[in-house]
C-alpha cells in the first residue's frame, strides 16, 4: 500500500482548520482573510519549518502571491489610474509619503536598522483593499461619496506598492541607498511597465478577439494562466519579482472585454492558492514569542491607526474635499494588509530584517483589520464633535472648496492638442527605444553569428528600420488630422509657427534615433551617416504604403485601448461623461435594485414623490434589456428594476435608509411569521361532520382555512380536481394540501 505524501496530509489539515475557523469568522462578521491568518497561527503548533512537506507549502504560497497579484491586476487597469483625478492622486500620495516617513521614524525609535525601518515605512503606507471592500459591503457604504474616494486612493496605493517592491528590493540587494542604482532601477521598471502596457494593449485584445469563437471557458482559463506565468518568467528574467509580472499581466488583460470573464474563471484558483498564502503568513507567527513583542505590536498599531486617520484625512482635505468626507475617508484607511506581508517577506528573503518584525506586522494587520468596522463607525461622532467645537472660521475654511458647485471649464485647443501629442509621441518613441536596445544588444550579435561582416550589419539595419518605420511615421504625423490641429492651423497664422516647431522636434527625435542605430552598427564617417538618416526620413515622410500601414497600427491600438471602455459604455445606463459632469458638481449617481418585497413596487413615480421627499432625481430605470431614460411621472416601479438615482451624499443616504427600513421590516416579519412546510393529508368525513351536505365551494376549505382540496375518494372511486359544486357526503375521504395546523382545524370539524 503506497504511503500518502506528507504535503497532502498537511494540505488536508490546513483546509480542515481553515473551513472551521472561516465559519466562525463568518458568524462573527469578520473578514475571512483574518480567518486564514488565524488558521495559520493555529496550525503553527502542528506544522513547523522542520516538518516534512513545509517547503511545498512555501512553494504553493508563492503561487498564491502570483494569483493574488494577477487578480489584483485584473481589477486594477492602468486606465483607471489615469482617471482617478488629481484630487485622489494628491490625497493618496500625501498619505503614503507621510506614512513611510512615520514608519521609518518609528523603526529608528525602536532601535532598528535604517533598512528595517525603511521596510517598516513601506509596510505601513498601504491599506488593505480586500478588507475595506468587505467592510464597505457589510456596512452598506459602497454608494457613499467618500467610498469612491477611498477606492480611488487604493488604486494609487496598489501601484505604489508595486513600485515599492522593486525599489526596496533594489536597496536591500545593495544593502545601501545609492541614488544612481535607484534611478537605473526606476528607469528599468518604468520601461518594463510602459513597454508591456503599449505592446500588450496592441497584442492581447487583438488575439482574444480573433480567437473569440474558439474560446470556451476552459481554453480561456488555460490561456490566461499561461500569459500570467509567462509574464512572471519575463519579470524574473529582467530582475523583477514574480509578483510584479503577475500584476502587469493582470492589468493588461484588464483592458480587454473578456476581463470580467477571466476574473470569474480565475477566482476559484486565486481563492484556493490565496488561502495557502495567508495560512503561510500565519504559520510564521509563533504565539509563544508574542508576549515579548506585545509592546511594539500595540505601539505600531496605534501608529497605523492614528497616522492613517490624520494623514489620510489631511490628504483628502488638501485635495479639496470637505471635512466630513475627509474624516470618513481617513477612518476607512486604518489598517494594513496583503502588500505588507509581501514586502515583509522580501525583507526576510534579503536578510535586512528579523523574523520578529514579520510577526509584529502580521499581528498589527490582524488587530487593525479587526478594528476597521468600529473605526469607520467612529467617523460620524468625530465629525459631529468637530462641527460643534471647531470655530466657524475654521469650518468655513476647511469646507470652502466643497461648498456649492464647481464650474467646469473647457480645455483649450492647444492644451488638448499638446496633451494628446505628448502622450502619443512619448509612447511610440519609448517603445522604439526599447526595441532598439534589444535589437542592438541581443538581435545583432545573433544575426552576426550566422552572417558576419557587412552583409550581416546591413540585414540588421533593414530589419530594425522595417520595425521602426511605422512607429516613427506615427511620431512624425501624430494628430495631423485631429480637430484641434486643423482648427489651430486655420484659425490664425500665429499658430502655425509653434505647430511647425513641434514637427521639427519630432523629426529631430526620429532622426537622432536612426543616426544612433547607424552609428552603433557601422561607426563610419558621421557625414555619410547623416546623409543616410536624411534619406530614410524622406522615405518615412513620402511613402504612401507606410502611411497606410502606420495609420492601421494607430487605429488598432486605439480600438484595443478603448474596447472595454466602449463596451461598458454601451451597456451602461448613463454615459461616463455625464457621470463626471455631475461629480464635478458634488453630485453622484447610485444604482438601486428594487427587491420584490419593497413597498414602492407597483406605485408610480408621481405617487412616490422621490424628488419632493428626498431631493433625488430618477435619471434612468433599467428593466431587463430596456432602458427608460428620464422616466415620466406615470411610470411605475416593478420588481428587479434598477433605478439610477442622482443626488447629493445626504440625499442618497436618506433614500437608501428608506429602502433599508422596508427591507428590515420584511426580514423581521419573515422571521416572526416563518411559514411551516406544506403537507398533504387525507381526512375522512364522519357522521355529524360540519362538511356533510356542503359543496366544495361552501366548505370554506380554501377561503377559510387556506388549504387546497385536490381529490375525493367515494365508494372505491377517486375524483381528482373535484368540481366546486360537488356535494360532500358521509364517509368521503378528502385529500387536502396545506399547512399542518390548518388541516388539523378542518379535521376538528
Amino acid at each position: 500500500m503506497s504511503e500518502l505524501p506528507p504535503f497532502i496530509q498537511n494540505l488536508a489539515l490546513i483546509l480542515a482548520v481553515v473551513a472551521g475557523v472561516s465559519i466562525l469568522f463568518k458568524f462573527l462578521k469578520q473578514p475571512v482573510v483574518l480567518a486564514y491568518i488565524i488558521s495559520g497561527i493555529i496550525l503553527s503548533f502542528f506544522i513547523t519549518e522542520e516538518s516534512v512537506g513545509y517547503e511545498e507549502i512555501e512553494t504553493w504560497a508563492e503561487i498564491g502571491i502570483i494569483f493574488l497579484l494577477f487578480g489584483l491586476g485584473l481589477e486594477f487597469s492602468f486606465k483607471k489610474l489615469f482617471k482617478v483625478g488629481l484630487t485622489i492622486l494628491i490625497a493618496a500620495l500625501f498619505s503614503v509619503v507621510c506614512m513611510i516617513g512615520l514608519g521609518y521614524i518609528t523603526g529608528i525609535l525602536f532601535g532598528w536598522t535604517n533598512m528595517a525601518s525603511l521596510f517598516l515605512g513601506g509596510m505601513l503606507c498601504m491599506s488593505s483593499t480586500m478588507i475595506i471592500i468587505k467592510v464597505f459591503e457589510d456596512l452598506k457604504l459602497t454608494n457613499k461619496h467618500f467610498a469612491g474616494i477611498v477606492l480611488g486612493m487604493l488604486i494609487i496605493e496598489d501601484l505604489v506598492a508595486v513600485l515599492l517592491m522593486v525599489l526596496l528590493s533594489t536597496i536591500a540587494t545593495a544593502n545601501k541607498f545609492e541614488g544612481m542604482t535607484l534611478i537605473i532601477s526606476m528607469c528599468k521598471l518604468v520601461a518594463f511597465l510602459l513597454f508591456w502596457f503599449i505592446f500588450g494593449t496592441y497584442l492581447f485584445p487583438t488575439l482574444l478577439r480573433k480567437a473569440k469563437r474558439f474560446l470556451n471557458d476552459e481554453l480561456l482559463l488555460i490561456i490566461s494562466i499561461a500569459c500570467c506565468l509567462g509574464m512572471v518568467y519575463l519579470a524574473t528574467f529582467m530582475g523583477f519579482s514574480s509578483a510584479l509580472g503577475a500584476f502587469i499581466m493582470g492589468s493588461i488583460l484588464a483592458e480587454t472585454i473578456d476581463a470580467e470573464r477571466i476574473e470569474r474563471l480565475i477566482l476559484p484558483i486565486k481563492n484556493f492558492f490565496g488561502v495557502i498564502f495567508f495560512v503561510s503568513v500565519g504559520l510564521m507567527i509563533h504565539v509563544t514569542n508574542l508576549g515579548n513583542l506585545i509592546v511594539p505590536i500595540l505601539i505600531i498599531s496605534l501608529v497605523v491607526v492614528s497616522g492613517r486617520v490624520i494623514f489620510a484625512t489631511a490628504g483628502v482635505l488638501l485635495s479639496g474635499q470637505n471635512l466630513k468626507t475627509s474624516i470618513f475617508a481617513g477612518f476607512s484607511l486604518t489598517q494594513i494588509g496583503e502588500f505588507s506581508y509581501i514586502i515583509a517577506g522580501l525583507g526576510i528573503t534579503y536578510g535586512v530584517m528579523d523574523k520578529s518584525l514579520y510577526q509584529i506586522i502580521v499581528s498589527v494587520s490582524i488587530l487593525t483589520s479587526s478594528l476597521t468596522p468600529y473605526l469607520i463607525k467612529l467617523a460620524n461622532p468625530t465629525n459631529s464633535f468637530l462641527e460643534k467645537h471647531l470655530p466657524q472660521k475654521w469650518q468655513k475654511f476647511l469646507n470652502k472648496d466643497a461648498s456649492g458647485s464647481r464650474p467646469v471649464s473647457e480645455d483649450s485647443l492647444w492644451k488638448k492638442l499638446l496633451k494628446n501629442m505628448i502622450i502619443t509621441v512619448l509612447s511610440y518613441y519609448f517603445i522604439s527605444i526599447i526595441f532598439v536596445y534589444f535589437a542592438l544588444h541581443y538581435g545583432t550579435p545573433f544575426v552576426l553569428e550566422w552572417i558576419p561582416g557587412m552583409w550581416g550589419l546591413v540585414l540588421c539595419t533593414v530589419i530594425i528600420f522595417i520595425v521602426l518605420a511605422p512607429l516613427m511615421r506615427n511620431i512624425l504625423f501624430t494628430n495631423e488630422h485631429s480637430v484641434e490641429f486643423v482648427k489651430l492651423w486655420k484659425a490664425a497664422k500665429i499658430n502655425r509657427g509653434p505647430i511647425i516647431f513641434t514637427i521639427i522636434i519630432r523629426t529631430l527625435m526620429c532622426g537622432g534615433l536612426i543616426l544612433f542605430v547607424l552609428f552603433s552598427l557601422f561607426q563610419k564617417k558621421i557625414v555619410i551617416l547623416i546623409a543616410i538618416t536624411i534619406v530614410l526620413l524622406i522615405v518615412l515622410i513620402l511613402s504612401k504604403h507606410l502611411r497606410t500601414f502606420s495609420r492601421k497600427i494607430t487605429e488598432r491600438f486605439k480600438l484595443n485601448l478603448n474596447e472595454k471602455e466602449n463596451y461598458i459604455e454601451s451597456k451602461s445606463p448613463v454615459s461616463a461623461g455625464f457621470k463626471n459632469h455631475v461629480m464635478d458638481r458634488d453630485l453622484h449617481m447610485a444604482d438601486f435594485i428594487i427587491l420584490p418585497y419593497y413597498s414602492i413596487i407597483g406605485k408610480s413615480l408621481k405617487e412616490l414623490k422621490f424628488r419632493q421627499f428626498f431631493g433625488v432625481h430618477i435619471v434612468t430605470i433599467v428593466r431587463g434589456e430596456y432602458k427608460i431614460n428620464i422616466p415620466k411621472g406615470d411610470e411605475r416601479i416593478y420588481p428587479n428594476d434598477h433605478i439610477i438615482v442622482l443626488g447629493t451624499d445626504m440625499q442618497m443616504e436618506l433614500f437608501q435608509q428608506r429602502l433599508e427600513d422596508k427591507r428590515q421590516k420584511f426580514l423581521q416579519k419573515e422571521k416572526v411569521e416563518n411559514a411551516p412546510e406544506i403537507v398533504m393529508k387525507q381526512i375522512e368525513i364522519y357522521e355529524n361532520s360540519y362538511l356533510i351536505g356542503k359543496t366544495v365551494r361552501e366548505s370554506g376549505i380554501q377561503d377559510n382555512f387556506n388549504c387546497l382540496l385536490i381529490g375525493v375518494e367515494r365508494d372505491n372511486s377517486s375524483m381528482t380536481e373535484p368540481d366546486l359544486e360537488l356535494i360532500l357526503e358521509k364517509n368521503d375521504i378528502l385529500w387536502i394540501v396545506g399547512e399542518n395546523e390548518n388541516i388539523l382545524k378542518i379535521q376538528s370539524l
